[in-house]
């Protein structure tokens, strides 16, 4: 059977297998079928197989049976990890010898394994091995025990011993059944399967105080004996415990040993008074020095002189009076104090250096201490421990505490030094990798072209040598060695070629210095050095200090002698003439006025710039010397009104005012000083503003014909002025008109008329023919020419606001005569615009006084078409009618359009009754259609 065969058939017997899992309808009913099969426990074959058909048909359901695979997985490996520990608890039970702490271990180490305690066979071992340790550490508490016991046994004996023998006597079975039962008792403590995991120091310990219990139970019971003997015979030895033989010696009549009389002393025989001077003196200076270092508290030097003293007494003490033998005495008791206090305090310190040692592997999980940390918290710790035992006894106690958790800590030293010399053979392969690759790289790139790639890969390669990890000194000592070698045979060509680039760059470096020295800036020789320097520096890349300081040294002169022309044009240009005095006056009174928000004010102060531009008063006073002298050699350039002039808003047209037209010449007064206005330009192109004074005063006129005149052109170096490009066309007349390249208004500028011209016109067809220029009035200077260009465009600005105010009041007004039916509250056409004609605005007027009867249909389509005239957007419920009414405007080709009558609509929506859905609409295409 082919597998296109076979595989219905196996999700056939599948989904019988899964009770309907594949053939559910639903994926909900699809998971709950295999819920209820996966309730049955089926194999893990089954599944598997289950699994694999489903999973590309229903993710949710095979997720159950997944999360059901990896249950078994994990439960497969929680067998293993189980077996696994089992055999080692197993093996931990079998040792005669138990370790408390391997015990703990296993358990400690199989939880981290995962291991599953809570279940069988590991809870079980654990409770297990629980016990175990639990008999160990009761079998340890019985052996300590039992020794205390030895030594209250052996005090009873000690007392009895001071009392009367017959009470010793009446106890005496009393101390033998209690001596045989505690050696009883040690022996199963003994015979216990556990004594032998005890520590080793216990079963010596047991046994020291079994013998000495035996020794002092016999030597007690034998004097014991001994008495009873020589109470009833009176010739017996007496026994060796005192108060027993002091009570039978009163017995047998006689006196005690503490009441006989005490032996005569001979009398001391005389001493030589000078050797009880030198002895006293001796023993003086020793005391001395004693009470002034235990003054002092100086702990080592007092046990010193304490030393040094007994030692003089030891000598000298018989021929001591008794007063400084007190002396002496108080003085031994107060350095022992100290000493004493010393140690303790010692003591204390000791006690803390341990609780910080054995506190090191007690931190939580998040502060535990790091392998360096460690190593060097240990290392401070022990320091500590040196000096408290320099300044005390030592104590053997707490040093072996301190001694071996120290040494537990440092097993995570060992862990971290172990990972750190594994990490440095790591690095030593990867820096030895990187060597070769670095030799590579430079046989393969000797002779590489791309000097920046170059330079990026050797980046790259000092950078992965800067960051391949730590390695030892000596093995870095070798290896920096060997990198250097390499990464400088790898670096030779590229700093030969930089060595290369640097000379080239000095060179035009010393070049740029004589073109800065020359009297005449050459702008070309230094646009093409400058081009030079950037294709070197592009090419050849320099440390970026380097290449700063070079680039700093090439643009230091070229830099003084744009500021030296700079500073020359300035100092040329600071005296202000009275035409740049009266533009500037000018200019700020059209600021004033564009700040007060009155469009008559600001037309009127445009037309007051304007002409102070044209220089019209200088003009007006003296018309006679302007047309009897000639032209003038050496005049300033004509410049044109500002550029903000020409592009003032339609709106600023509309109702021109009467100071426009009055501030606006004469056609006569633009022609007739033409010839006046003609400049001539420096024949060496100096800038014509550095000119003095001086040469400026017109010269007095030739006898013979004025000459042609000559059009000067501009050559300063301002910004948005370049003598390659041709200068923009010259703008007369009214404020906002253009003229085209040839003087005729309504062109734009650059547009050229025809070479040979239309039949009629009055331009030649000749080359060189041109028409007259309008006088654009002096050359104005840097500051005054910014100035009004300044306040050009702030006018422009001012009234494009007024402009859109009167626009939206005027729309308003409209809407609310409408709403009104009231035609004295509409605005008047000049108020409506140039869009509106006088006509218009009548037949809206009547629109507004009839009474409403225009049909419903009428208005409502006459909406639409104000919509398309004015392109704004129907509403969502008109754009059915929109799309009709545009097939129907299709169909009529002759009709007119609707961009053509919105006039007439818009008067038939206002002959409608007033809504304000329609006004809505009405006021969002007339805000578009007023404007245009």
């Amino acid at each position: 059977m082919t597998s296109t065969s076979s595989k219905p058939h196996d999700i056939q017997s599948l989904d019988t297998l899964t009770g309907g899992a594949f053939t559910a309808p639903t994926s909900g009913e699809r998971a709950q079928r295999i819920r209820d099969w996966l309730a049955g426990n089926p194999s893990s074959e089954q599944m598997q197989d289950v699994f694999k058909e489903l999973s590309g048909r229903d993710k949710g359901a095979a997720r159950l049976l997944r999360e059901k695979l990896d249950e078994l997985k994990r439960a497969k490996g929680q067998e293993a990890i189980a077996a696994e520990w089992t055999q080692k608890a197993q093996a931990l039970l079998a040792q005669p010898k138990l370790n408390i702490a391997d015990a703990l271990a296993w358990q400690r180490d199989a939880a981290k394994a995962g291991a599953p305690l809570s279940r069988e066979p590991l809870a079980g071992i654990k409770t297990q091995l629980a016990e175990r340790v639990k008999g160990i550490e009761d079998l340890q508490h019985r052996a300590q025990v039992h020794r205390e016991a030895a030594v209250l046994l052996a005090q009873r004996f000690e007392v009895l011993s001071t009392k009367s023998w017959r009470d010793a006597q009446a106890a005496e079975e009393a101390l033998r059944s209690d001596v045989a039962h505690w050696q009883q008792q040690a022996a199963e403590i003994v015979a216990d399967g556990n004594w032998s995991s005890l520590d080793a120091k216990f079963a010596p310990q047991l046994e020291s105080s079994k013998a000495q219990l035996l020794v002092v139970s016999d030597a007690f019971h034998g004097a014991l004996a001994q008495a009873q003997a020589a109470a009833t015979d009176l010739a017996a030895p007496l026994p060796p415990v005192p108060v027993w033989a002091d009570e039978l010696r009163v017995a047998r009549g006689g006196v005690p040993e503490a009441a006989a009389p005490a032996p005569v002393k001979p009398a001391a025989p005389k001493v030589d008074p000078e050797k009880r001077a030198a002895a006293h003196g001796a023993v003086e200076a020793a005391l001395l020095k004693l009470e002034q270092e235990t003054a002092q508290g100086h702990g080592k030097a007092s046990a010193g002189a304490a030393a040094a003293l007994r030692a003089v007494l030891k000598e000298h003490g018989r021929l001591v009076d008794a007063a400084l033998e007190a002396r002496v005495h108080a003085a031994l008791v107060a350095a022992g104090e100290l000493e004493g206090w010393q140690r303790w305090s010692a003591d204390k310190v000791r006690e803390e250096l341990v609780a910080k040692a054995e506190g090191l592997l007690k931190r939580p999980e998040g502060q535990a201490l790091g392998g360096r940390k460690m190593q060097e918290t240990l290392r401070a710790l022990r320091e500590q421990w040196k000096q408290s035992d320099q300044g005390g006894v030592p104590n053997h106690a707490l040093w072996k505490r301190f001694d071996e958790a120290c040494n537990e800590a440092h097993k995570v030293v060992e862990a971290w030094l172990e990972k750190v010399r594994a990490d440095a053979a790591e690095h030593r392969a990867h820096r030895l990798a990187l060597i070769e690759e670095v030799k590579a790289w430079a046989a393969e790139h000797a002779n590489g072209s791309d000097l920046k790639a170059i330079n990026r890969a050797l980046h790259q390669f000092a950078d992965r040598w800067r960051d391949a990890g730590h390695v030892g000194e000596k093995v870095f000592a070798e290896l920096q060695s060997q990198w250097s070698e390499a990464f400088g045979a790898a670096r030779a060509p590229f700093e030969a070629q930089q060595k290369a680039s640097i000379e080239r760059r000095q060179a035009m470096i010393a070049e740029a210095a004589e073109l800065g020295a020359a009297p005449m800036l050459r702008i070309d020789a230094v646009k093409s050095l400058q081009q030079r320097w950037q294709a070197e520096a592009q090419s050849v890349p320099l440390d970026r200090r380097q290449e700063q300081k070079l680039w700093d040294a090439f643009r230091a002169p070229i830099d003084e002698a744009f500021n030296r022309k700079t500073a020359e044009r300035e100092k040329a240009s600071a005296a202000m003439s009275a035409h740049d005095r009266s533009v500037l006056d000018a200019s700020k009174a059209l600021e004033a006025a564009s700040g007060t928000g009155d469009a008559q004010k600001i037309r009127a102060a445009i037309a007051q710039l304007e002409a102070a531009m044209r220089n019209q008063a200088s003009a007006e006073a003296a018309p006679a010397a302007a047309s009897a002298d000639g032209p003038s050699v050496g005049a300033t350039e004509v410049v044109a009104p500002g550029q903000a002039a020409a592009e003032f808003s339609e709106s600023a047209e509309q109702s021109p005012s009467p100071e426009d037209a009055e501030a606006q010449p004469a056609p006569s007064q633009v022609d007739a000083p033409a010839a006046s206005a003609d400049l001539v330009a420096p024949a060496d192109g100096a800038d014509p503003s550095a000119r003095s004074d001086a040469e400026a005063t017109p010269a007095p006129a030739p006898a013979k014909p004025a000459p042609k005149p000559v059009i000067a052109v501009r050559g300063d170096d301002r910004p948005g002025n370049k003598k390659s490009e041709p200068a923009l066309a010259a703008r007369g007349g009214r404020f906002g008109d253009r003229r085209d390249s040839r003087g005729a208004p309504g062109g734009r500028p650059g547009d050229r008329a025809p070479r040979g011209g239309e039949r009629g016109a009055p331009a030649g067809g000749r080359f060189g023919d041109r028409p007259p220029r309008e006088d654009r009035g002096p050359r104005l200077g840097d500051a005054a020419f910014r100035a009004q260009r300044d306040a050009f465009e702030r006018a422009d600005l001012a009234l494009r606001k007024l402009a859109a105010q009167a626009h939206g009041e005027a729309l308003t007004q409209v809407l609310g005569a409408w709403e009104k039916r009231d035609a004295s509250q509409l605005p008047s056409a000049q108020e409506l615009g140039r869009a509106v004609t006088p006509a218009v605005r009548n037949a809206w007027s009547q629109a507004l006084v009839a009474t409403p009867s225009a049909p419903a249909g009428d208005a409502a389509e006459a909406l639409l078409r104000l919509e398309m005239a004015a392109e704004v957007p129907t509403p969502a419920e008109q754009l059915e009618a929109r799309r009709a009414l545009q097939l129907k405007l299709l169909t009529r080709r002759g009709d007119p359009a609707p961009t053509q009558t919105w006039g007439q609509d818009a008067g038939k929506v206002l002959a409608a009754p007033h809504d304000a859905a329609s006004a809505r609409r009405l006021q969002n295409a007339l805000k578009a259609l007023l404007r245009k």
